[in-house]
């Protein structure tokens, strides 16, 4: 049965493991071949284990299980001439790009730290979550718009990208905050520069995703300490986090063409989150 995806080709940054691999793989399901790019490297601020090279490895084996072609590079989305290195050298080899999937971004458990690493926190979260998000869209935007064909894009926000729920003046929960806000500005800019060229832009507002990035020791020993937090970050609906297959099903809705006139839009997935 063809997929909805057949023939595209995805660029998903952050793509080794979480969120970014479950998108390849839903994709993929769909028909479409991935460029996979992720930095597969550790980022100093960030206390938890980030993906490695054999993260991104597995990510690669599950596309071709389903049959799918892909291309996987390193590429920090901080670095702009590394990353357009990477993007040109996997649209060489796949042929086009149809659809960019954003999704790099980290996360940094607050907890008591001096000035100097506050300041680091908050510096290294604009830099991944936000101008590596402008990064992307500038690495690939010009060839989307070379083919003449339209696509999609697909911005990975957050709750905490349309709201402050859990504010606590720490620079590892401005920084978040601030960077998720700073993606709706991108995706609302982006989607106005790039309508003529019925290129549509989106962004998902997940709640907590059962991945590596918030399901780890830091940020469990940062719940148990601030009770407040926990209470202050929870759904409406009875669960917990969501799956990243949630996030991924929402995706493969926007970048199809049943969402062909939805454009502009920030979509939360976020078992009612923001109504509570």
């Amino acid at each position: 049965m063809p997929g909805k995806l057949d023939g595209k080709v995805v660029l998903i940054t952050g793509a080794a493991r979480g969120q970014g691999r479950s998108h390849a793989l839903r994709l993929a399901e769909e028909g479409a071949d991935i460029l996979a790019i992720d930095i597969a490297a550790q980022v100093d601020s960030v206390q938890a284990p980030m993906a490695t090279p054999e993260d991104l490895a597995l990510t690669v084996l599950g596309v071709e299980a389903l049959g799918q072609r892909v291309a996987a590079y390193q590429a920090d989305v901080r670095d702009y001439d590394g990353l357009n290195s990477a993007v040109g050298q996997g649209v060489d080899e796949l042929g086009r790009l149809d659809i960019v999937l954003a999704n790099a971004g980290i996360g940094i458990a607050p907890s008591p730290v001096d000035e100097r690493m506050d300041r680091r926190a908050f510096d290294d979260l604009i830099a991944i979550n936000l101008c590596g998000v402008r990064n992307t869209l500038q690495a690939a935007v010009p060839q989307m718009i070379q083919q003449g064909d339209g696509g999609a894009i697909v911005l990975t926000s957050s709750t905490q990208g349309l709201s402050g729920r859990g504010g606590n003046g720490t620079g590892a929960m401005d920084g978040y905050v601030a960077a998720k806000h700073g993606v709706v500005g991108l995706m609302r800019s982006y989607a106005n520069w790039l309508a003529p060229h019925s290129i549509r832009v989106n962004s998902i507002h997940p709640t907590g995703v059962n991945t590596p990035m918030i399901m780890n020791d830091a940020f469990g020993a940062f719940a148990e300490q601030s009770p407040t937090f926990g209470s202050a970050m929870s759904n409406l609906l009875p669960v917990g986090v969501i799956e990243a297959s949630d996030v991924s099903n929402a995706v493969a809705f926007l970048v199809s063409n049943d969402a062909r006139f939805i454009t502009g839009v920030a979509l939360p997935v976020d078992a009612g989150f923001m109504v509570k």
